[in-house]
């Protein structure tokens, strides 16, 4: 472990260099990437040097155990050394949490959607609160809330809800919200206190990075044909080397 934390603390003397040049910070894109990698590896270094700082301690806390007569300076050392044993302990399962690697996509904003699920107007409400409940926490952690698109149930909430959430490390905060939430409680549109089960889906999508496409126009056919009506269809048909052919068809 200690041969991997020295690797990364060369990585992280590197970047700490390059974090201040000029290109660099005039590259936004490149700036932010580059100060992303800059935090993570600190938070590393940190704890390692918090964990080399403990055996230190714990070395010259040995010294005192071996050559020191008095009695009390022996006691202390000995309480001393319980303490940074347990400090070490509990340093070395975190930095075993840190050198873990991440899921690239962590980082990522995300696209979130509920979906009203089985339980009627219920199920609505239901996404309405899971809508509140994440908006909420996003404002706790400093992430920005934007949305995109919202369907509203007939007894208030939503049958579907899309969204976008910004910040840091959100999609690796969020991941695991996909899936069927359930409530189990009396419905609002209940008149006979009964309690009612409701669903609704949570589907969290990593922002989706953005890429150039170069084509070449030498492997494209374009092919118009007539119709027996008013408009018609262009098809054009891009050859892959794989011996597939895809169609891209639009009406006009």
């Amino acid at each position: 472990m200690l041969e991997k934390l020295k690797i990364l603390e060369q990585k992280f003397n590197e970047i700490s260099d390059l974090i201040i040049k000029p290109d660099i910070i005039a590259d936004q894109k490149k700036y932010i990437k580059i100060s992303k990698e800059y935090k993570d590896l600190k938070e590393i270094i940190d704890k390692k040097n918090e964990y080399e700082n403990v055996l230190k301690n714990i070395d010259e806390a040995n010294l005192i155990i071996k050559n020191e007569s008095d009695k009390e300076m022996l006691e202390l050392a000995n309480s001393e050394m319980v303490v940074y044993k347990e400090n070490l302990v509990e340093l070395e399962e975190q930095l075993k949490i840190l050198l873990i690697p991440k899921d690239p996509d962590d980082a990522k904003n995300i696209v979130m959607e509920l979906r009203a699920g089985t339980g009627g107007d219920e199920a609505s409400i239901f996404a309405g609160d899971l809508f509140r409940m994440y908006s909420k926490y996003a404002e706790k952690q400093g992430w920005k809330v934007n949305l995109v698109d919202f369907n509203e149930g007939t007894a208030g909430g939503y049958k579907e809800i899309i969204f976008e959430i910004n910040g840091e490390n959100v999609y690796g905060t969020m991941k695991f919200e996909s899936g069927v939430h359930r409530v189990q409680r009396v419905p609002q549109t209940e008149t006979q206190g009964r309690v009612h089960t409701s669903a609704s889906t949570v589907m969290v999508l990593p922002e989706a990075e953005e890429f150039d496409v170069d084509l070449d126009m030498q492997d494209v056919r374009i092919e118009r044909t007539t119709s027996t009506g008013p408009g018609g269809n262009l098809l054009i048909q891009h050859i892959l080397q794989s011996n597939y052919i895809m169609n891209l068809q639009e009406s006009l």
